[in-house]
């Protein structure tokens, strides 16, 4: 099967899109793992397909599959790329469209700057719609919220990380660490996201905060690893470092990839994302089936 394709980026975090607005796909776990592969496919961190409009008041249905083939709720990086590409392909004429993903509705808006800013909606901390399983354990009061302590193994000296626990439609962890680059992202990060109190695993956010405007962020990604940025990472973080009395409204996130601005006013008021949405290159790819 011989399809086309196109590589983008958002900070550093890649994607391979696929068009399936005129047709489906006839795509496997499989192949979405060949076509992530960097050795023997595009490479990429995610593939994104994007497919017309499930229902009125939507313009297109946004989904996503991990490197491993998995399909997952949300990308935040992706979703940039997803409405820079709709409207290079001439899919699209409004600077806004509103865009059906597996956890809800999202609107992107193209930026005069050529940024792109997504509405991501806003975060939830019910510990069952993360999921998290806190049966038996109790939250540490901290800064006004809380922290979860979680054993990484089950020896007795297993190491134990405070976590701030949400979804923004996919779920997160996030701890705060005195250095972001000294931080143990390979080890703890798998740890983390295959730890049975997440029974739908979860992306690890490894969070400096710089000063109250700003911060280092490095995610190891539910089914990718560790990326270059992750979008729904960096607004979970800010979510949790305001909540914890540690943030302003608007932050600034530094991650390997590049630069990303969130703001979240609280409560239940939604995030946004800016940041960087480029294409890098267009192709065809015979899959193996």
């Amino acid at each position: 099967m011989r399809i086309r394709f196109t590589k983008m980026q958002g900070a550093g975090n890649d994607f391979v899109v696929l068009d399936e607005t005129r047709e489906r796909l006839p795509l496997r776990p499989a192949h979405y793992r060949q076509l992530a592969d960097r050795h023997f496919g595009v490479g990429a961190d995610q593939v994104l397909s994007v497919r017309p409009a499930p229902a009125p008041g939507i313009d297109f249905e946004y989904v996503i599959h991990n490197a491993d083939g998995g399909e997952v709720e949300q990308c935040g990086n992706g979703a940039r790329c997803f409405a820079r590409y709709v409207a290079d392909k001439g899919l699209a004429s409004s600077r806004q469209i509103r865009v059906q993903t597996l956890s809800g509705v999202i609107a992107p808006t193209l930026d005069d700057d050529g940024r792109v800013t997504v509405d991501m909606g806003p975060p939830v901390f019910e510990p069952p719609a993360v999921p998290f399983d806190t049966a038996g354990l109790s939250p540490h009061a901290a800064g006004g919220w809380e922290m979860w302590h979680l054993a990484l193994g089950a020896e007795p000296d297993a190491t134990m990380v405070p976590l701030a626990v949400l979804s923004m439609g996919n779920p997160h962890a996030v701890q705060v660490v005195p250095d972001a680059e000294a931080a143990a992202v390979a080890t703890e990060g798998p740890l983390i996201e295959h730890h049975p109190r997440f029974p739908n695993r979860v992306n690890a956010g490894f969070m400096q905060v710089v000063d109250r405007g700003r911060i280092k962020l490095r995610v190891w990604e539910r089914g990718a690893g560790e990326t270059l940025a992750c979008g729904t990472g960096a607004c979970a973080a800010v979510v949790a470092g305001v909540r914890l009395g540690r943030l302003d409204a608007r932050v600034d996130v530094e991650t390997h990839g590049g630069l990303l601005t969130i703001a979240w006013a609280g409560g239940a008021a939604p995030v946004f994302m800016t940041g960087p949405a480029v294409t890098v290159f267009e192709g065809e790819i015979e899959l193996q089936d």
